[in-house]
């Protein structure tokens, strides 16, 4: 038997459990934050449940994580105390080792002790014991989920949890002059799918405007041709690796194999989004890599999910599909160019 938390974007926890019950047998679920965290208890191992996870990771989990320990919350310094404590149990696991410390909070939880403190006096045990807190790039990851009444505690590492972050929560810096903030979509595909953006030469970008996707890929030294009727961002006009057609995607006629990588984030309906990408298709070389949202727009997401996956590959293979953490009513996927 094992206990686990659960985490999906905020009203996509049924998804994520639908998804989970799927692949786990035996599941059980119970809300801890009503449409985002949850309980599931299974009668399978820990290894089998984690095994099963990242072999099929579904797509609406952003986040998983074991519980290996539970306190029942007081609301005095002792629940610290007991927290504390119950790090030193595993204290060989955590020595020379890149250690984070990870704590989220339920609004209403009688945990006393903010992240922060609690965090500072966990990474005074960490040193203890002979670890390296660690904010970034982790090997270990002490996750720590604060209920109304209890603390849940588990240990793992990145790969465990599907992610480096709290639950799951991919933050980036919002920077001076940034075009939008759907620049942070497409940095966080290239971490959750181990892209570099660099590595290629020529992008495709289908739907640009007004460039936040677009910006990122010049900055990485691309070559990008935008596409979209919308005007582009003035700024993007000093960058002499520009090409910007400002018209209709269906309008546009493009050499054959002239790209490596095609991006797409266009709020339109799922399957025109399809027709236009497949409509270009040509312009990508074999092994072309892909990166697209799915407007999640119908009450069916599965099935719109399925269908546009399904549509897709008749020119392209499915890496990976996830609704990444700046993912909204959307998900993310990763195809390569057949």
């Amino acid at each position: 038997m094992s206990q686990w938390i659960g985490t999906s974007n905020q009203q996509y926890a049924p998804y994520a459990m639908e998804e989970i019950r799927r692949l786990v047998d035996g599941a059980s679920f119970t809300p801890l934050s009503p449409g985002e965290v949850f309980l599931m208890n299974t009668p399978l191992d820990r290894q089998t449940v984690l095994q099963t996870i990242t072999q099929q990771e579904p797509i609406f989990l952003r986040h998983l994580q074991a519980v290996d320990g539970t306190i029942d919350i007081s609301g005095e310094a002792t629940d610290l105390e007991r927290l504390s404590d119950m790090l030193g149990a595993e204290a060989l696991s955590f020595k020379d080792k890149r250690t984070a410390v990870h704590i989220r909070r339920h609004p209403k939880t009688a945990f006393l002790f903010s992240a922060a403190d609690t965090k500072a006096a966990l990474d005074a045990k960490l040193i203890e014991f002979g670890a390296v807190p660690a904010l970034q790039d982790p090997e270990r990851i002490i996750a720590i989920y604060a209920s109304p009444d209890k603390l849940y505690i588990g240990f793992g590492s990145p790969r465990d949890m599907l992610s480096d972050w709290a639950g799951g929560a991919v933050r980036f810096q919002r920077e001076e002059g940034q075009i939008s903030r759907a620049k942070f979509k497409l940095l966080e595909a290239e971490k959750a799918f181990g892209l570099q953006y660099a590595k290629h030469q020529k992008a495709l970008d289908i739907g640009a405007a007004p460039g936040g996707w677009t910006s990122l890929l010049l900055e990485r030294g691309l070559r990008v041709t935008a596409i979209d009727p919308a005007d582009l961002h003035p700024s993007l006009s000093a960058y002499p690796t520009l090409t910007y057609l400002k018209r209709n995607a269906s309008e546009v006629k493009l050499a054959e194999g002239s790209f490596d990588l095609l991006v797409c984030d266009m709020s339109w309906s799922p399957m025109m989004m399809c027709r236009l990408v497949l409509d270009l298709e040509q312009a990508l070389v074999k092994g072309a890599t892909a990166i697209i949202t799915i407007k999640l727009m119908h009450k069916k997401p599965m099935q719109t999910i399925r269908d546009v996956i399904s549509r897709m590959s008749t020119a392209f293979v499915l890496q990976k599909a996830k609704q990444l953490f700046h993912n909204r009513e959307e998900i993310t996927l990763y195809l390569i160019k057949k």
